[in-house]
């Protein structure tokens, strides 16, 4: 079979030592999946590696609140980015969570019969729309805010990643979109996805993060999320400075809608290949050919680069969704 990434060759995980060693000892204990390709695929650049699963870690996993609820965000942020490989992971997790219809209602993408599921999907969803009026009032409580907010933001990252440098095999041949492949994954992976994860745990592999934005304050969601930024934004040297204020501009009047095949915004591959490949990243990762990389991807650019390269423009999108959450009112949740 095929194997799950594109246009990288991740090192091993079998052979990593230090901070790589260390999340991966975490996500098999934490997230049950021993080497998740959604992380390999960043391993190529290592920098990014810890931070990406510390806010997945921090948010997702040991976040406050109901694990269920968290899940339902992240497969509302992978459905409205047309991410199918985490729909999918999300739909195997739902049911870990013991959650068997709920499983069932995302991979199909259908409305939930409950009202109060079927609010944190659509609230999922509407993250991708920067500053969406359905962000307001939120379905959860002000306890919860920052592993709501950090799980969605996780997922819009992640994503992104996942759309423009895997593929989307889940499972081999795809035996995840079979609903008796997804309830026998789902009770494979239970006992770690209901089990309780102390907060904090991953912040050690981190190198100095600042406490992060409001909406994280006095969480370790608000460290991991400082970590993720300061490493992604790093690969905004690969531009020059003409490419970079064309993709700054660019996202910075997106408005979440998906744009068209080849709109008029996007720069040509053959003039600006590295403009292009960050707009992409960050607005239609999907959308990512062959022919987009290879023009860019020429020495001395190597996996590191073209790694460092994508996750810039994903996080650039993140940057754009995050800078205009209605903060204030979701404060103000009680």
């Amino acid at each position: 079979m095929p194997g799950p990434y594109r246009y990288t060759v991740p090192p091993s995980p079998r052979s990593a030592t230090g901070t790589a060693a260390a999340v991966w000892a975490q996500t098999a204990t934490d997230f049950g999946i021993a080497r998740p390709s959604t992380l390999v695929v960043l391993s190529s650049a290592p920098e990014l590696l810890a931070p990406a699963w510390a806010l997945l870690r921090e948010s997702l996993i040991a976040g406050s609140g109901s694990r269920t609820d968290r899940e339902l965000v992240a497969a509302g942020a992978s459905l409205a980015n047309r991410c199918p490989f985490c729909v999918d992971a999300h739909a195997v997790l739902l049911h870990a969570t013991g959650d068997r219809a709920l499983g069932e209602a995302v991979a199909r993408d259908r409305v939930p019969p409950d009202a109060r599921a079927a609010r944190l999907l659509a609230w999922g969803r509407a993250t991708r729309v920067p500053g969406s009026p359905e962000l307001t009032p939120p379905p959860f409580a002000r306890a919860d805010l920052a592993s709501h907010v950090g799980t969605a933001l996780t997922f819009h990252f992640i994503n992104r990643i996942v759309s423009a440098l895997c593929t989307e095999n889940l499972l081999p041949g795809n035996a995840q979109r079979l609903g008796p492949v997804r309830a026998l994954a789902g009770r494979n992976m239970a006992r770690v996805v209901r089990a309780d994860h102390a907060p904090g745990a991953s912040l050690a592999l981190l190198d100095s993060p600042g406490p992060g934005p409001a909406w994280a304050a006095g969480t370790s969601v608000g460290p991991a999320y400082d970590a993720l930024r300061t490493a992604a934004t790093a690969g905004a040297a690969l531009l020059d400075d003409a490419d970079l204020g064309l993709v700054q501009d660019t996202v910075a009047r997106w408005d979440g809608s998906h744009p068209a095949p080849a709109w008029p915004g996007l720069p040509d591959r053959a003039e600006r290949p590295g403009a292009r490949l960050a707009l992409l990243a960050a607005l239609a990762p999907y959308r990512i050919t062959d022919a987009d990389v290879a023009a860019w991807r020429v020495r001395p650019y190597t996996d590191h680069c073209l790694v460092r390269l994508i996750a810039y423009g994903a996080f650039a999108a993140v940057d754009r969704i995050e800078s205009a959450l209605p903060v204030t009112h979701l404060l103000e949740t009680r």
